[in-house]
């Protein structure tokens, strides 16, 4: 089984966007008992509230589950039971870093990486452009799938 936890700022936007894209996807393509998807914020502000309402309404219009989730926060233990940190932005990179205590094992990505997108994931919390954001954590997680697919032999 893949372990993979995505992983933003707050915990409510972009994080459990991915989490909820990610499902969909693994879902659609009968994959569910070779993953295991769960989303975390590098700080505490948001701890026990639910997906932004931005997040919930865009992932409706597309047709997609909103999984259901509290933020939570990032810990060092994670780093040991996720195979995949997959962080939004640079900033969430570097703070995942110092919570996991580095990076040995080489399992912390920024999303972007997996669509050849070496930029950050826009957060709509300030933005207020939930579309944009969704179209490139789409193809963050479809790249990622690939990836997966291509390095563990269909994901298993």
């Amino acid at each position: 089984m893949i372990s993979i936890l995505f992983v933003c700022h707050g915990n409510i936007c972009r994080s459990t966007m991915a989490q909820s894209v990610m499902t969909n996807l693994v879902n659609r393509r009968g994959l569910t008992s070779r993953f295991y998807i769960n989303s975390a914020a590098t700080s505490r502000e948001e701890i026990g509230n639910p997906p932004h309402h931005g997040t919930v309404d865009k992932l409706c219009r597309e047709g997609i589950p909103v999984v259901p989730h509290r933020a939570v926060q990032m810990t060092r233990e994670d780093y040991d039971r996720y195979d995949y940190l997959i962080g939004m932005d640079s900033a969430n990179i570097r703070n995942m870093t110092r919570i996991a205590g580095g990076d040995p094992q080489r399992k912390i990505y920024k999303l972007g990486f997996f669509s050849g997108q070496q930029g950050d994931i826009a957060d709509p919390w300030y933005t207020g452009n939930f579309e944009d954001t969704y179209r490139d954590v789409l193809a963050g997680c479809q790249g990622f799938l690939a990836y997966c697919e291509e390095h563990q032999g269909n994901g298993s």
